[in-house]
């Protein structure tokens, strides 16, 4: 697993009980991360890439299976959650957050329960 991600997701300071959203969630390693440290919240993570979304499912097709977690294809800007509400919000290298900031979190407010998280991450690969 990779080390930049874990020390990611140290710094979410995730609570068994949270409803987490990844925006951008790749692969799924952030996401599998996640679901080890949550009980009963949840992780519903979207990428716009059909083929991450499909990668994410597969690697984490036990906590699918469980019900833990959710993977859906879509973008920031078209995602449509229904009434779906989050306690943490993450995204790590997604560009949006990086460029227009203020634009991102503008997107992200009508799935934020009270007091959510709201955590973003850019840093050059390496």
């Amino acid at each position: 697993m990779s080390e930049r991600l874990r020390g990611v997701v140290d710094q979410l300071a995730i609570q068994p009980c949270d409803r987490v959203l990844e925006i951008g969630c790749g692969q799924g390693v952030a996401a599998t991360m996640v679901c080890q440290l949550l009980s009963t919240g949840t992780l519903t993570a979207i990428d716009r890439s059909t083929k991450m979304v499909e990668a994410a499912t597969r690697r984490n097709a036990v906590h699918v299976a469980s019900g833990r977690a959710e993977f859906l294809i879509a973008s920031l800007e078209d995602m449509n959650l229904g009434d779906r509400r989050f306690d943490l919000v993450f995204a790590v290298r997604v560009g949006s957050f990086h460029r227009e900031p203020e634009r991102a979190h503008d997107l992200l407010r009508p799935w934020l329960a009270p007091g959510a998280r709201v955590r973003s991450f850019f840093d050059v690969p390496v």
